[in-house]
């Protein structure tokens, strides 16, 4: 067992130990001033948590900080760092510099308003 697990561990140290990023499961809702997103991320804290927008690009990358005793040596670990990290490509009807944010209980809720020109508007007739 102590030679498998040597082996085990050489081969560990020769691997990039980087998970691949999780895509969060979301839901967007579109209303007559803008589109709102909801992603699910779990563990998540707001320092660890990355949104940009780049063009018409909106990105969200977030790291769950998991803590490990101080006292404690890990001899044998599977559980990597969770990373989450998706993108979407926004119509060019919203306004990407009012973006709003905010998280609570691992739930990320974007407001994205549509730009004014592609907002509905009524059109009066005259006569």
């Amino acid at each position: 067992m102590e030679m498998k697990q040597d082996r085990l561990n050489a081969r560990e140290s020769r691997n990039d130990f980087h998970a691949t990023p999780i895509v969060p499961p979301v839901d967007i809702v579109e209303d007559k001033d803008g589109i709102t997103v909801r992603a699910d991320l779990p563990g998540v804290s707001k320092e660890t948590l990355s949104i940009g927008v780049d063009g018409d690009t909106l990105t969200l990358e977030g790291t769950v900080a998991l803590e490990a005793a101080a006292d404690l040596k890990s001899v044998y670990a599977e559980i990597r760092t969770p990373q989450y990290k998706r993108s979407f490509v926004l119509s060019r009807d919203l306004d990407t510099e009012q973006v709003s944010a905010s998280l609570a209980h691992g739930v990320l809720t974007l407001r994205v308003p549509k730009r004014e020109q592609a907002k509905p508007r009524r059109i009066e007739v005259k006569a």
